[in-house]
């Protein structure tokens, strides 16, 4: 039994949505190419049947010879067998084939994911990269599964054309040139059905990402009465989809119709030109019952044809919109030739002018957050800098090395679905009962009935927000990077939780670097050295104690809401 995932899913062709199928195609070629074997016996077979019961009714009933009424009904019961056996190798192959390409889809979208980390909420909304997963993936596989059988019907009105014009021309001429004919039909209704449904994906992957939005900001939505005007907008997009999708499925309901009365049509011309033959004596009541048949089942080559274009539509529109992610060039790129970071030595950003010494607990206070998250975000090499790490820039490693000395942990990451133990401590590390009370979240843990073996629903939303922010920092903590970056860790919680935790971090993290952006006096009294930033520039430094004597602009900032 062949495993899939794949290992490695290969490095994907870009270029264009065609180019990408391709792509896919080649990596599984053998395997497509065994379906196509197999498709093309599977449905020859079929095709061969209605020859054989010909020649039988003509052997058996016209001739009255029953030893060649007994070798073509052997000969029948054979073509039975091989039918049956390769229409299940080619559905193996074809289920292959399809999860093949569907999962080197979603790796090769969630690889380019991780490369472009904090690029990608930048340039894409969630819904888009939802969708791949949900749909787009589905599509794909099924235009590389739809091959097997599509080789199949090609190769089979091919075989049923020249024995039709072996035992007569005109009938001959009439699948020949029928059959053309019966795909140009349905083929006039695939354009409008492809610019429906990239219309359609678009909007619905845009309905997504309002939708995971709306869910994300439920509580402020409640808090500030914003609900109803979200619900309506939401109401009135997803009506918008409706619309666009029905409209959609109008061309594919009528293109389905074709696939039927189109094949019918054709069945019903074979048949009644057949019967007129048989009556004028210019074929044998065997080759009628074997033109009945081929014209029945040219229905399933034709059914076939107009399901290949439907599905190699889907399947381009899907590789188009899985291109709109796999295009995305990440705004920071690893050096070709990178270098090792120290593990310790002073933090360096030229642009601000801000030092971290290293193994102190460092807080950064601006008149405008906005400052300390962009130097937070320069010190972790998130936005292209001139940052040294004991002397060495960043720029010169690799983004994968820099994350291993510098973590950035902000109020933006989430609590993942799974144990709390293991959301906290992935690695498995000692003390993380240690980390719990530094962040003064083991009340939390206590209140749970299986207390770290307690499950987490999706993004932790059985905790209030002031929960999942001291989970987070515990997994953080637990990290133990050698230097820490945090956020406003402590802004989500109650003044006597936020007294615990600035008690307790900096000797949890002692002989460590940790950096802490925030403007709490609790928090900026147990820190080594505090940073004063203005406009993005250090203008001041020291004790929180000697710049709230020292300088006034820092007083202002810090004691901004006591003064409230």
């Amino acid at each position: 039994m062949r495993s899939l995932p794949n290992a490695d899913h290969g490095t994907p062709d870009t270029r264009s949505a065609t180019r990408y199928l391709l792509w896919l195609a080649r990596l599984q070629w053998r395997n497509i190419a065994y379906g196509m074997t197999f498709g093309v016996v599977w449905m020859v077979t079929g095709a061969l049947i209605p020859a054989t019961l010909g020649k039988a009714i003509d052997a058996g009933f016209t001739h009255g010879d029953m030893g060649a009424l007994a070798w073509w009904a052997g000969a029948f019961l054979l073509l039975a067998g091989v039918q049956v056996t390769a229409g299940i190798l080619r559905h193996r192959n074809a289920v292959y084939n399809f999860l093949s390409a569907s999962y080197r889809t979603v790796q090769a979208a969630v690889a380019h994911t991780n490369r472009l980390g904090a690029t990608l909420p930048k340039r894409l909304a969630t819904g888009e990269v939802v969708a791949i997963g949900a749909a787009d993936m589905s599509h794909i596989g099924n235009g590389i599964d739809i091959s097997a059988r599509f080789a199949g019907a090609v190769v089979t009105v091919i075989v049923i054309s020249v024995i039709m014009l072996n035992a007569s021309l005109t009938l001959g001429l009439v699948v020949v040139l029928g059959v053309p004919v019966a795909l140009a039909v349905t083929s006039l209704l695939v354009r409008p059905l492809h610019h429906r449904q990239m219309a359609y994906r678009d909007q619905q992957g845009a309905l997504t990402g309002q939708a995971v939005d709306i869910v994300a900001g439920l509580r402020v939505l409640r808090g500030i009465g914003g609900e109803s005007v979200f619900s309506q907008r939401y109401r009135r997009e997803s009506q918008r989809l409706r619309a666009t999708g029905v409209s959609a499925a109008r061309i594919d309901s009528l293109l389905e119709a074709a696939e039927v009365l189109v094949p019918g049509l054709f069945m019903a011309l074979v048949t009644w030109l057949g019967a007129r033959y048989a009556l004028r004596g210019e074929i044998t009541p065997g080759e009628l019952i074997s033109f009945y048949g081929y014209a029945a089942f040219m229905i399933v080559p034709l059914r076939t044809f107009g399901e290949a274009m439907d599905k190699f539509t889907r399947g381009h529109v899907a590789a188009g919109r899985v291109l709109r992610l796999l295009r995305e060039q990440a705004e920071i790129t690893d050096p070709a030739d990178p270098v090792r970071l120290p593990e310790r030595g002073p933090l360096h950003d030229p642009e601000s002018g801000l030092t971290i010494q290293s193994g102190l607990l460092t807080a950064i206070v601006s008149e405008r957050p906005e400052d300390s998250i962009e130097i937070a975000e320069r010190l972790s090499r998130y936005q292209e800098s001139e940052v040294t790490l004991g002397g060495v820039a960043l720029s010169q490693a690799t983004r994968s090395h820099v994350r291993e000395r510098i973590l950035l942990a902000d109020n933006n990451a989430r609590l993942f679905t799974g144990v709390l133990r293991e959301e906290l401590n992935p690695l498995g590390k000692p003390g993380i009962d240690d980390a719990l009370r530094a962040a003064s979240a083991q009340e939390i843990v206590d209140a749970l009935p299986d207390g770290l073996d307690s499950f987490v629903a999706e993004r932790g939303r059985e905790f209030s927000g002031g929960q999942q922010q001291r989970l987070r920092l515990v997994r953080a903590l637990m990290t133990e990077a050698p230097t820490l970056i945090l956020v406003e860790p402590t802004s989500a919680v109650d003044a006597h939780t936020e007294a615990r935790i600035a008690k307790r971090l900096k000797p949890f993290r002692r002989g460590l670097t940790t950096v802490v952006t925030t403007s709490s006096p609790l928090v900026l009294d147990h820190a080594d050295r505090v940073v004063y930033v203005e406009d993005g520039k250090v203008l001041a430094e020291g004790t929180h104690r000697a710049l709230l004597a020292d300088e006034p602009r820092y007083r202002r900032v810090v004691t901004r809401e006591e003064d409230s």
